[in-house]
C-alpha cells in the first residue's frame, strides 16, 4: 500500500478581480504552484497568516473548487479525470470540518436531518430506523447524547455545534478530513475538548487529517508534520519537532517567535518582527514572495523563484542553498 494518501502537484488557483469603475479585470493568485503530500494516518498541519491561501488550498484538495492548473492525486487517481458520477462516490472518502460552526449548519433542520443528509445522499442507510441508529451512534462518538437529535442548531453552544459538524464529517466513514480552522470560533476553554475529541476519533476511525490553522500552540500539540504557507506558496515542510525547533525559512522563524508561550522563562526569547505589510496576491513580488519583508534579502531573491530543497525537512529559500549566503545565521 502506498504511504501517500493524497498528492498535490503545482496547484494554482486564480480569481478574476474587477477594478472599481472599470470593465477590466486583474487576477488574484490565491494559490501559486503549491505542492505537498499527505501520508496515511498522519496529522499534517498547514499554517500561515490570514489571507495566505490556506482555506483555498484545502478546498482545491477536495475538488470543491477547480484548480487553474496543477493536479491532485488521491489514492493513485487524478481527481480532475474522475467522471462526476464517480467523483460523487469518491466524496465519501474525503470530508471537511468548517471554520464557523454557526453558519455551517442549516438553522431550519433538526440535528437528525443534518446528519441524515449525507447518509441519504450516498445511500449509506437503508431506512429511517437505520438512520436513527447511525445518527445516535455518531452523537455518542462526539460526546453528545442521542436526545440532541431532535433539537435545532440554535439550541446549542458553539462548541456543541462544532461537535455536530464533526459528527457530520465522520458520518460516511471517510479516510481524509480537512479541518479548516475548526477551533478559531470557539472559546479557549472549549478548544482543548475539541482537540482531544479529534485525536480520539483519529485513533478510533483510522483517520488522516489536514489541519489548517494559524495557532501554533495547537499545531505543536497535534501535528506529525507541519507545512508553512506564505502568499499562496509553500515555503517549508518537515516533521513537527524539526520545524518548531529548527526552522529553515526566515518566515517560519518569525511565525514561531511571535507565538505566545505560557512560560515565564521564555520572556527573554528573541522576537522577530516583520517589516511592512504582506504583498498583494494581485501583484506579488518577483522571485521570492517573502523577499520584501526578509532582512536577509539579496539580488538573487528578486531574480529567481526559490525551489523546495532538502530531504525530509525542506524549504524554499535561496539563503540555505547558495554557498555565498551561508554566513547568514538562520
Amino acid at each position: 500500500m502506498n504511504d501517500n494518501l493524497m498528492l498535490a502537484r503545482n496547484l494554482r488557483k486564480d480569481f478574476p478581480v474587477k477594478k472599481t469603475g472599470s470593465s477590466l479585470s486583474r487576477v488574484l493568485r490565491a494559490v501559486d504552484g503549491a505542492s505537498l503530500d499527505i501520508r496515511r494516518g498522519e496529522i499534517l498541519s498547514l499554517v500561515g497568516e490570514s489571507g495566505c491561501g490556506k482555506s483555498t488550498f484545502g478546498r482545491l484538495l477536495l475538488n470543491l473548487i477547480p484548480p487553474t492548473s496543477g493536479e491532485v492525486i488521491y489514492d493513485g487517481r487524478n481527481l480532475a479525470e474522475i467522471p462526476p458520477k464517480e467523483m460523487r462516490a469518491m466524496r465519501k472518502k474525503m470530508q471537511m470540518i468548517f471554520q464557523d460552526p454557526y453558519s455551517s449548519l442549516n438553522p431550519r433542520m433538526r440535528v437528525i436531518d443534518i446528519l441524515a443528509e449525507p447518509l441519504v445522499t450516498h445511500k449509506a442507510a437503508r431506512n429511517r430506523r437505520e438512520i436513527e441508529e447511525i445518527t445516535a451512534d455518531l452523537m455518542n462518538k462526539v460526546g453528545m447524547g442521542s436526545d440532541a437529535l431532535r433539537r435545532f442548531p440554535h439550541e446549542f453552544s458553539g462548541g456543541q455545534r462544532q461537535r455536530i459538524g464533526i459528527a457530520r464529517a465522520i458520518a460516511l466513514k471517510p479516510e481524509l478530513i480537512v479541518c479548516d480552522e475548526p477551533l478559531s470560533a470557539l472559546d479557549v476553554s472549549i478548544r482543548a475538548q475539541v482537540i482531544n475529541l479529534l485525536c480520539e476519533l483519529k485513533k478510533e476511525l483510522s483517520l488522516t487529517y489536514l489541519f489548517i490553522s494559524h495557532d501554533l500552540s495547537v499545531v505543536r500539540y497535534l501535528s506529525d508534520r507541519i507545512c508553512v504557507m506564505y502568499l499562496g506558496r509553500i515555503v517549508e515542510i518537515g516533521g513537527a519537532s524539526e520545524v518548531l525547533t529548527s526552522p529553515l525559512h526566515p518566515y517560519t522563524k518569525s511565525l514561531i517567535s511571535s507565538a505566545p508561550i505560557p512560560d515565564p522563562q521564555a520572556r527573554g526569547r528573541e522576537r522577530i518582527i516583520l517589516s511592512g505589510e504582506p504583498p498583494s496576491p494581485i501583484d506579488p513580488p518577483s522571485g521570492c514572495v517573502f523577499r520584501a519583508r526578509c532582512q536577509y534579502s539579496e539580488s538573487v531573491c528578486a531574480e529567481e523563484r526559490p525551489e523546495m530543497r532538502g530531504e525530509g525537512h525542506t524549504a524554499a529559500c535561496h539563503l540555505l542553498y547558495v554557498n555565498r549566503l551561508r554566513k547568514y545565521p538562520l
